[in-house]
């Protein structure tokens, strides 16, 4: 198996209902424009809050996807290409 390399990256979820939604909220949002995600790290969870009443939940999150290498054409595929 070949060295592999992964980048993280920082995001913040939003969700009316839970910090559980709103870090998936992220996650899926991610997955709409990267491929091959792999961890997610929840660091941090807090809320906004309006006329003293909780208004948003949010999670910070760190996740994690694969890195090509963009001399990828020698496998034969390109690193855009759909067969991954």
């Amino acid at each position: 198996m070949a060295d592999t390399t992964y980048k993280i990256i920082e995001l913040v979820g939003t969700s009316e209902k839970s910090w559980e939604d709103a870090a998936r909220n992220a996650v899926e949002a991610a997955s709409e424009t990267l491929k091959d995600l792999r961890i997610a790290e929840i660091t941090r969870l807090d809320m906004t809050i309006e006329n003293g009443k909780v208004k948003n939940y949010r999670a910070r999150v760190n996740l994690s996807f694969r890195v090509f290498p963009s001399h990828t054409i020698e496998d034969g595929f390109l690193p855009n290409d759909s067969k991954r």
